[in-house]
């Protein structure tokens, strides 16, 4: 029997049953779109993460006052965290390129009658290059307004709208705890970031923050920004020991500090990415599994169905490899299509749920069209079809032609 002739009847046979080829198409279509769709969502959820700590600064160390301890029990963060212990990582750890201290709490910013709660930070001018912060409009304060203690505010995006909405901040007043500051400069927006919003905040110098604001002479924290090519590693040991000096902790004590490795976090968050992503994935490939299993079911009706159909093309000559090629060119021809529409339902899952976020929070997810899923989900859903194809098919071309023509 020719390959074409193979083909034509294939396809009559499928079109003769509309609806059941369809239901059986519905579980590869299934499993594709959705081995797609979570693939990509896992893409868009490494990015975001990846972009969230991008947005706190590159090759950072951040130095945190460690936890006080009374009788074995935690009593809260200890404040032993100077400005002095800043300036001795930046002299004596050649491998930092800068330092930036910094102390924060949540205040009430106020403008005429508006008024938006803010996290003030009060920091040197390191912070905007450490954090990664790019000054949209106006400038940043000087080292010289951090010396005098200037009532100087740099602030984010979000804050700029809520106290301001489409008049232009720089210049303007602002309080903070009934204290006059005027507005000198505005982040470029970076976006909410889930847990957090690096847009929702108030930047002062840091002298300014501890005697005017927060009436306090310790730090929160320090960053410590790595030079490029340097070992994190080793540097975060070098600040360990210079930190134990400056605390005079002795060598049997522990540590009255802690030091987070960012790049730590972020390929601990990539690597929990990875994992839920893949774990989607195969829940998601399940699908194509039993899609797998419902063609095997019904290619076996099929077989069923056309034993007489069988017997008469073998009693008139047909081979068996012609009988075989007949029925797995069907199923083939069944998962191929489920494969292309599945294909099609993935990708647009995609854009939907995109579209949809964007719509809701303002600002699309991000999940990923990808071509490396697309072409390895379209061509194992072509694998579903042979494998699962290929009993019925043999089955088939092992009727014997006399019992076939007696079925009824």
């Amino acid at each position: 029997m020719l390959f074409w002739t193979i083909v034509k009847v294939a396809f009559k046979s499928i079109a003769a049953n509309k609806m059941r080829s369809f239901l059986t198409m519905l579980g590869v279509i299934i499993g594709v779109g959705a081995v797609i769709a979570m693939l990509g969502l896992g893409a868009g959820t490494r990015e975001k993460v990846m972009e969230s700590v991008k947005s706190m600064g590159a090759n950072l160390l951040v130095i945190r006052a460690g936890q006080r301890a009374s009788a074995g029990v935690m009593s809260g963060t200890q404040q032993n965290l100077k400005l002095e212990d800043a300036e001795a990582v930046l002299t004596q750890v050649p491998e930092v390129a800068l330092v930036c201290p910094e102390v924060s709490g949540r205040y009430q910013a106020k403008y005429m009658n508006k008024n938006a709660q803010t996290n003030v930070t009060g920091s040197a001018i390191t912070y905007f290059k450490a954090r990664n912060f790019q000054i949209e409009k106006g400038h940043s304060f000087t080292e010289g307004d951090v010396n005098r203690q200037a009532r100087l505010a740099v602030i984010g995006a979000k804050t700029a709208t809520d106290l301001f909405g489409d008049q232009e901040p720089v210049g303007e007043t602002i309080k903070i705890k009934g204290i006059n500051f005027m507005v000198v400069g505005v982040t470029k927006s970076k976006g909410d970031q889930g847990w957090f919003n690096p847009d929702e905040m108030l930047v002062i110098p840091y002298t300014t923050a501890m005697s005017q604001v927060m009436g306090r002479d310790f730090l929160g924290s320090i960053y410590a920004q790595v030079r490029d090519g340097e070992d994190m590693i080793k540097t975060q040991e070098k600040i360990s020991a210079v930190m134990r000096r400056q605390h005079k902790t002795q060598a049997s004590a522990p540590d009255d500090f802690t030091i987070r490795n960012l790049q730590e976090i972020t390929d601990s968050l990539n690597q929990v990415s990875s994992i839920f992503t893949m774990l989607l994935a195969g829940v998601a490939a399940v699908s194509l599994l039993v899609g797998g299993i419902g063609i095997m079911n019904i290619m076996l009706v099929t077989v069923t169905e056309r034993t007489r159909e069988i017997g008469v093309r073998k009693a008139i000559g047909a081979r068996k490899i012609d009988l075989m090629s007949q029925f797995l060119l069907e199923a083939v021809t069944i998962s191929l299509t489920g494969g292309l529409i599945g294909v099609l339902f993935g990708v647009s899952a995609i854009v939907v749920f995109n579209y949809i976020t964007a719509e809701v929070s303002g600002a699309a997810f991000g999940a990923k069209i990808q071509a490396g899923p697309i072409l390895l989900s379209f061509f194992f859903s072509v694998l579903v079809g042979v494998f699962f194809g290929w009993y019925p098919a043999r089955k088939a071309s092992r009727l014997d032609p006399i019992e076939a023509l007696r079925y009824e």
